[in-house]
């Protein structure tokens, strides 16, 4: 499968079995689009079809470089996955990452949240260390032989649970060197009661902090207030600043993750408002939320959504001859290496290698399935009791989505979101249609900045 794009002046053909991008002129470009019904189209014919507006001698020029792209498997390329990976059910698989839920509590009212203020469809809950403990016993029992295992402090908000935090980060140091593993810890915050020794602690021991800010004062404020209405962004905005500048100054990443909903589509705006305060590594989710409800995305927002997304790639390369650049996490795509094969299928690994804790204990195979007592899996003390579930979720992969089969940007979604699919179509191997539509642009415009860079000579 080839896909053939314009964008920002550029003419594009991803060759999707073999990953080789291509910039092209318009000559060549209309002998791939000739053969993309038939590779194998004879020669003569490409010609004959393509010569009306082109000099025959530049046609057949262009024809012998694209055949020999062909031949060396950068265009037109074959599947080689799909009859070698069949039944990921006997593939063996290791716990390597826990979503810890420390807090099913919060101190904000997010009017989008999926976890309802942080009781997840349950009651209000922090994890105790004796729950902790085990969560994280369990995880070096189920990694086999893999040394580097994640943990994301998650919520809710964590910090409402800060001291649990801090002890368990102090007992899975103490697990490091006797049973050989490496914990990269992580939290999510809404900064609300970040202060010194929280970012002092932070600074010493998580490798990432994700702080969640949605934008402009008044775009964030609307959705992200307090209980009592009042919006949260005077505080936390200089928060975050001085969080990121230590931050950047030691070498740690963080970055800021936002949420977009149908009452600021135009999200761009907000998106390089994070970075006129100073931060550079972003990030920036459409909201998924019920057809009903009024913040959700619509089908027909997506044209705007996409215009958006251009918008910000032409000012993503502008900054970055500028020497001013920043990162959007879904404009980060690695041309020359990338995910293993098995990630580029199976995603995230969510019900098998990466798991959710509630502050009870129970196991569910990610965070937005929490709560749903289908997908309950089991508990840190009996470890997974629902193999079956496990199995249905290594099941998951681009190849028993039927949708993905016609998709060119199937080995960087690998699919998608399992949740997502189950909220919209009640099952986990279908696709979220909106997602997929945003998803297939926000590639176009990272292979595109690319592509930009590349031709101004800059690294981005």
């Amino acid at each position: 499968m080839v896909h053939q794009y314009h964008n920002n002046g550029y003419n594009i053909a991803l060759d999707v079995d073999s990953g080789s991008v291509h910039i092209v002129d318009d000559l060549v470009y209309d002998v791939i689009a000739k053969l993309k019904d038939d590779p194998e189209c004879p020669d003569e014919t490409v010609i004959a079809s393509v010569c009306g507006r082109y000099p025959e001698a530049d046609v057949r020029e262009a024809l012998e470089e694209v055949r020999y792209l062909q031949k060396e498997g950068q265009l037109f390329a074959r599947d080689i996955y799909r009859d070698s990976v069949l039944d990921f059910r006997k593939r063996q698989t290791v716990v390597k990452a826990l979503c810890l839920h420390i807090a099913h509590d919060c101190n904000l009212a997010c009017e989008y949240c999926f976890a309802e203020e942080g009781e997840y469809h349950g009651r209000r809950a922090l994890m105790s260390y004796e729950v902790g403990k085990k969560a994280l016993d369990f995880l070096v029992d189920h990694s086999g032989s893999r040394r580097n295992l994640e943990v994301d402090f998650f919520g809710g908000e964590p910090l409402m649970n800060f001291q649990v935090v801090k002890d368990l980060v102090a007992y899975g140091r103490s697990l490091e060197k006797e049973k050989d593993k490496h914990f990269r810890f992580t939290i999510t915050t809404n900064g609300v009661l970040l202060n010194d020794e929280i970012m002092e602690f932070c600074n010493a021991e998580m490798d990432n902090v994700v702080m969640s800010l949605d934008g402009r004062r008044e775009v964030h404020d609307r959705m992200r207030p307090f209980r009592n209405g009042k919006g949260s962004y005077d505080l936390i905005v200089p928060k975050f600043q001085k969080f990121a500048a230590l931050r950047k100054a030691l070498g740690k990443q963080f970055y800021i993750r936002g949420t977009f909903t149908h009452y600021n589509l135009d999200f761009a705006q907000d998106i390089l408002h994070f970075a006129d305060l100073g931060f550079d590594q972003l990030s920036m989710e459409p909201v998924v939320a019920p057809a009903d409800a009024p913040y959700a995305i619509r089908p027909e927002d997506i044209p705007v959504i996409c215009q958006q997304y251009d918008i910000l790639a032409r000012e993503m390369i502008r900054r970055e001859k500028e020497g001013r650049g920043f990162t959007f996490f879904h404009f980060m795509i690695d041309l020359t290496g990338g995910p293993c094969v098995y990630k580029r299928l199976s995603g995230c690994g969510s019900g098998t290698e990466y798991l959710a804790v509630t502050p009870w204990g129970d196991l569910y195979p990610c965070h937005q399935f929490v709560g749903n007592e289908q997908f309950l899996l089991g508990n840190v003390e009996d470890g997974i009791l629902r193999t079956d579930i496990v199995d249905t979720f290594k099941c998951c992969n681009v190849y028993s989505r039927k949708e993905c089969s016609k998709c060119f940007a199937r080995y960087y979604c690998s699919g998608g979101c399992a949740a997502n699919s189950w909220n919209f179509h009640g099952r986990i191997d279908d696709v979220y249609e909106i997602g997929c539509e945003l998803e297939r642009k926000r590639v176009e415009c990272a292979i595109m900045i690319k592509a930009a860079l590349a031709d101004a000579g800059v690294e981005g």
